[in-house]
C-alpha cells in the first residue's frame, strides 16, 4: 500500500473516533503492534488531560470538513502504549467513503525537533542573558546582526539602534582598515580566535576599556564575527592601583636604602670620630701618668701638679664626650625625663659663666648680660644650663685669643632669647645647612677636638621643650647662636627672684 511507503503515521478515524485503520509509522510511533489500533478509541492516544475537551474539538472539525493543521498555536503531545508522552504534528484530512465520514490524520513525531529548538533556546538564552557582551556582525561591511542584552545596556542603545550601526560606531579608535587586519588570520583560518583590547563608547559618549575574543562564524553561507566582549574597567583600575603600590613601596624602598646609606656612613663618621676624639687624650693621660712616676722629689711637686692637672682635664673631656653619646642615645629612644621648675636666670648664667671661665684662651673674656636680676624662667634649669654651656664653650673654643664672647639676653611677651656672640672663624656658607646635624663639623674647624653631636643634642633638647636654637655667622668675623626659650612668668624683682629659687 501507498501509506506504508510514508513515514510520518497515518491514522484513519471514523465520525464515533474509532480508529479505522493505521499504518506501520503510526503503530511503531505509538508502539503498538500491526492492527492492534484497529477499533480502538482515538482517545488512547491522547495523555487523559486533553481526553475531556477533544471530544468537543474533533466533533466542530467533522462539521466544518475542512483540511487544516491541527493546533499550530499549541504544543500537541501523544502517548505511546507504555505511557510515554512525545510532540507531535498533526494535519487533518476529512473525506467520505461509501456515504460515511472519516479523518486522515498525517502524524509526525517532532521529539528531534523539539530537542533541537530546546537546545537552540538554552543556547540564544545564555547569549541574551550573558553578563559579557557578545556581538555578532559581518565579516565584510561590519554592520551587527545580532547583539545580546548586556551589551545593549552597558552601550545605552537598543537592538534596533545598533542595527543601523557598524563595530566602527562603537569603537572611536577603531577604522575599517584596522578591523579587516584583525580579522584576517580567521579568514585566512591562520588563526582561530584573535584577542586584543580597545575602547567601547557607549551613548552618551562615556569610554571604557574592554577585551575582545573575536572569532569566525557562519550563518547559512554567510560569514560572520562572534565577539565576545569583556568589560575590564576593574582590571585597569587595579592593575593602575598595582602599579602605583609598585612605585610606592619602590620609593620607599629607595629611601630606605638612602637612609641605610646615610647611616652607614653616619656609623663610620662615628668610629673614625671616636677612635680620634678618645685617642688624642688618652696619649696625653698614659704620657702624664708615665711622667708622674719620674717626679719623686719634693722640689717636683710643681711639675707633678701640671701633669695631675692634665689628667684631670683629659678624663672630664673623655667623660663629657661619654655624657653627650648617653644623651643622644635616650633621646633617640625617648627615654629623657624633663624636670620643670622655676628659678632665676641669673643664677643658671652666673653658673654658666664661672665654668667657662675656666677655659678662656689667653686674653679672652666674658661679657656679662645686662638687667637679668629680675627674670625667673620655669623651664628644665639643668637642660637650659647644658644648652648654654655648649653654646659658650663652642664659642670659646673656635675664637683667636684677646677675643671677647658676649652673652646677651632680652624678653618678649612670650619668650626669653639669649644670644652667645663670638668674634671666632666664622661658619663657611657651605656647611651652614648641616650645622646642626650629627657627627657634622665645619670644614675649617677639623683640626680642632669635637664630637660634631653638642649642637645636635642641644637642638634636639629645645624641640622637645617647645624652644628652639638658631645661628647666624660669617666667615671670618664670629658667630651669634641664639636661644628662644618660652616663658610664662611675670618679672619680679631681684629679691623674690632669689627667694623663689
Amino acid at each position: 500500500m501507498l501509506s506504508e511507503a510514508i513515514s510520518e503515521g497515518i491514522l484513519i478515524v471514523n465520525e464515533q473516533q474509532r480508529i479505522t485503520a493505521s499504518n506501520t509509522a503510526a503503530n511503531k510511533m505509538f508502539d503498538y503492534a500491526d492492527g492492534e489500533l484497529n477499533g480502538e478509541s482515538l482517545e488512547i492516544l491522547l495523555p487523559e488531560r486533553f481526553r475531556d475537551g477533544h471530544e468537543h474539538l474533533f466533533s466542530g472539525f467533522m462539521r466544518k470538513g475542512k483540511s487544516r493543521q491541527m493546533g499550530p498555536e499549541v504544543d500537541l503531545v501523544g502517548i505511546r502504549k507504555g505511557g510515554e508522552e512525545f510532540p507531535l504534528e498533526i494535519s487533518l484530512n476529512p473525506f467520505k467513503l461509501l456515504q460515511k465520514k472519516y479523518v486522515l490524520a498525517l502524524i509526525k513525531d517532532i521529539t528531534e525537533r523539539k530537542k533541537a529548538e530546546q537546545t537552540i533556546d538554552y543556547w540564544y538564552q545564555i547569549f541574551d542573558e550573558s553578563l559579557n557582551e557578545i556581538y555578532v556582525f559581518d565579516a565584510e561591511s561590519f554592520t551587527f546582526i545580532n547583539v545580546n542584552r548586556g551589551a545593549q545596556l552597558n552601550l545605552g542603545y537598543n537592538m534596533q539602534e545598533l542595527g543601523e550601526m557598524s563595530v566602527m560606531d562603537i569603537k572611536p579608535e577603531v577604522t575599517s582598515e584596522v578591523m579587516k587586519r584583525l580579522i584576517s588570520p580567521l579568514l585566512s583560518e591562520r588563526r582561530e580566535k584573535v584577542i586584543f583590547e580597545t575602547v567601547h563608547q557607549r551613548k552618551d559618549g562615556r569610554r571604557y576599556p574592554v577585551e575582545v575574543h573575536l572569532q569566525l562564524s557562519f550563518i547559512g553561507k554567510q560569514k560572520v564575527c562572534v565577539a565576545i566582549v569583556l568589560d575590564i574597567t576593574e582590571r585597569k583600575n587595579y592593575t593602575q592601583q598595582l602599579e602605583n603600590t609598585v612605585e610606592e613601596r619602590t620609593q620607599q624602598l629607595r629611601q630606605a636604602l638612602k637612609a641605610e646609606k646615610k647611616l652607614n656612613e653616619l656609623k663610620t663618621k662615628f668610629l673614625s670620630l671616636v677612635s680620634h676624639e678618645f685617642k688624642t687624650p688618652l696619649t696625653s693621660i698614659l704620657t702624664s701618668t708615665s711622667l708622674l712616676s719620674k717626679y719623686t722629689e719634693t722640689g717636683h711637686q710643681e711639675r707633678r701638679n701640671k701633669h695631675i692637672a692634665t689628667i684631670k682635664s683629659k678624663v672630664k673631656y673623655l667623660d663629657n664626650i661619654l655624657t653627650d653619646f648617653l644623651s643622644i642615645e635616650r633621646l633617640d629612644l625617648g627615654k629623657v625625663k624633663y624636670n620643670m621648675t622655676t628659678f632665676p636666670l641669673s643664677r643658671l648664667i652666673n653658673e654658666v659663666v664661672y665654668d667657662s671661665n675656666t677655659l678662656l684662651k689667653e686674653g679672652q673674656r666674658i661679657k656679662y648680660p645686662e638687667n637679668i636680676d629680675g627674670i625667673v624662667m620655669e623651664f628644665d634649669e639643668k637642660i637650659m644650663g647644658l644648652a648654654l654651656s655648649n653654646l659658650m664653650h663652642n664659642a670659646i673654643k673656635y675664637s683667636p685669643e684677646y677675643r671677647t664672647v658676649e652673652l646677651r639676653v632680652s624678653k618678649g611677651e612670650n619668650q626669653l632669647k639669649i644670644d652667645v656672640v663670638d668674634q671666632g672663624f666664622g661658619i663657611p656658607s657651605e656647611d651652614q645647612p648641616f650645622i646642626f646635624d650629627r657627627y657634622y663639623r665645619a670644614s675649617n674647624v677639623l683640626t680642632y677636638q669635637g664630637t660634631g653631636i653638642g649642637l645636635n643634642i642641644v637642638r634636639q633638647h629645645m624641640h622637645n621643650l617647645n624652644a628652639n636654637v638658631t645661628f647666624k655667622s660669617e666667615l671670618g668675623k664670629g658667630s651669634t647662636f641664639t636661644l628662644y626659650i618660652p616663658i610664662n612668668n611675670k618679672e619680679k624683682d631681684e629679691k623674690n627672684s632669689v627667694g623663689g629659687g
